[in-house]
């Protein structure tokens, strides 16, 4: 090798170990990005392989190479110090500090269930739950819910449970969060502006399908029907050409978009000329209820359809059984439905049967007094247990075909006195009505929601199937 090229050699070299880290091991990378590059640069000397011709070794050149080589090396040696020196310390350095997870509720998930399969120790994950039940009862989450749990880095490397968010309403949150003194829980009540929507139509099929097609939020839906449903045989008495007007409340966020729908204060149908409008009233000291513009509780005993949307498709007597083939007597009447449509439970009472009852599938009955009570078959799946007291309007099963049926419908009785009787003929005991002060101060009410949807657009359809 030439005196010059000896001499460049060692300068490469001795930039290595002015610019090498403090440490032998980093040293000696930056050292293997020079020997590499001789290494490389040697090979040249011998015949290619593939062309059997010699290649010229030339110092200089592969020299003007191996500076930058070497200063690629020491810079990375130095940056990989960490990982080398401290391993344990690296490997917590890069991993995040905090890690959030949000989960949706499952079928047959509980809450400790869903810790579990975020890894939360159970232990931490008891005093969660346990700080949460003053605020949030854990039983009450629904079927695709979600939660949001974070996790942050305590001592060494693991992670530990350090809040869990539950969203109960769309303006209410149950925060859990650790602190010195342990979890602690809070709520956060998200607020929400109020306005009113009145909305009307024409049917021109039913109620139930119309107001969907006018846009109506289900769960305005739902309560109409259930108000109209104690006077009104929505199979018999409504007709094509019909109208119905909704006035109720909604909330909207902070960006003006509505998030949820609130309470009916004004519904009213349009049978055959003949308007039947009721009003929502509060009496003191009693929850709110509708009424009639005369003071008479829209509330009786018994619903006369326990279903919504449905189609009447087989009344009370003697019929010929589409199953067994010959005639016997039809004890209640049937309701054609979609499977999975809610069925409501027609009165207040307790559940004296709820399970398989032979030809009437998945069963319930409910006793509301002394004299009456109500069954129901063919369910899908019962969502009440014997001995729960019930609420007029509840869920308590889903539409099926279960037991002795051709097609999915809810099979209704009504039982007074022990037998069964029509449940489409029977007059119903009335509610309450209002008198003297109370009278005239659900008047005054009256008289405030009129003006409230007097200035109040009117959102106008035709409903058509």
């Amino acid at each position: 090798m030439e005196p010059n090229s000896a001499q460049k050699w060692r300068v490469a070299a001795a930039k290595v170990m002015a610019a090498r880290p403090a440490t032998p091991m980093l040293t000696a990378v930056a050292m293997a990005g020079l020997i590499g590059a001789v290494g490389f640069g040697f090979s040249h000397q011998y015949k290619h392989p593939a062309t059997e011709r010699s290649a010229t070794f030339n110092p200089g050149t592969v020299l003007d190479n191996v500076e930058a080589s070497v200063n690629a090396a020491v810079n990375g040696a130095t940056a990989l110090e960490p990982l080398l020196t401290q391993p344990s310390t690296s490997m917590q350095t890069l991993a995040p500090a905090s890690l959030v997870k949000t989960l949706a509720v499952g079928r047959g998930d509980t809450l400790m269930k869903l810790l579990a399969k975020a890894g939360a120790d159970s232990t931490e994950s008891a005093l969660a739950i346990e700080a949460m039940r003053g605020l949030y009862n854990p039983k009450k989450l629904q079927l695709g819910q979600e939660i949001t749990l974070k996790f942050e880095r305590a001592d060494g490397d693991a992670l530990q449970l350090a809040a869990l968010n539950v969203q109960d309403s769309v303006e209410r949150t149950v925060t859990v969060t650790r602190g010195d003194a342990g979890f602690q829980a809070q709520e956060i009540v998200r607020e929400l502006d109020k306005s009113h929507v009145r909305s009307a139509g024409t049917i021109t099929s039913s109620l139930y399908e119309s107001a969907l097609d006018a846009g109506i939020p289900m769960p305005v839906l739902s309560e109409m029907i259930r108000l109209f449903s104690y006077d009104v045989d929505f199979q018999r008495e409504v007709q094509k050409g019909d109208g119905f007007e909704v006035f109720y409340e909604q909330f909207a966020g902070e960006d003006g978009k509505p998030v949820k729908a609130g309470a009916i204060q004004s519904a009213a149908m349009m049978l055959s000329g003949q308007e039947i409008r009721y009003y929502r009233y509060a009496p003191p000291g009693e929850e709110a209820d509708y009424f009639t513009a005369r003071g008479m509780s829209v509330r009786k005993a018994l619903l006369r359809t326990p279903i919504d949307g449905a189609r009447l498709s087989s009344g009370f007597g003697m019929r010929g059984h589409p199953v067994l083939g010959f005639s016997r007597m039809h004890r209640g009447v049937d309701f054609a439905a979609a499977a999975g449509t809610p069925i409501q439970a027609a009165g207040d009472g307790t559940v004296e049967t709820a399970g398989w009852s032979g030809g009437y599938g998945n069963y319930v009955r409910v006793r509301h007094n002394g004299q009456y009570a109500t069954a129901y078959g063919h369910m899908s799946r019962i969502a009440v247990k014997n001995g729960q007291r019930v609420r007029q309007g509840q869920i308590i099963g889903y539409v099926g075909a279960t037991g002795l049926a051709t097609g999915p419908h809810l099979h209704y009785e009504t039982i007074y006195n022990g037998g069964q009787i029509n449940p489409l003929s029977i007059r119903l005991p009335t509610g309450r009505k209002l008198e003297g002060k109370e009278f005239a101060t659900f008047q005054r009410n009256i008289d405030a929601i009129e003006r409230q949807i007097a200035a109040t657009p009117t959102k106008t359809w035709l409903a058509q199937k």
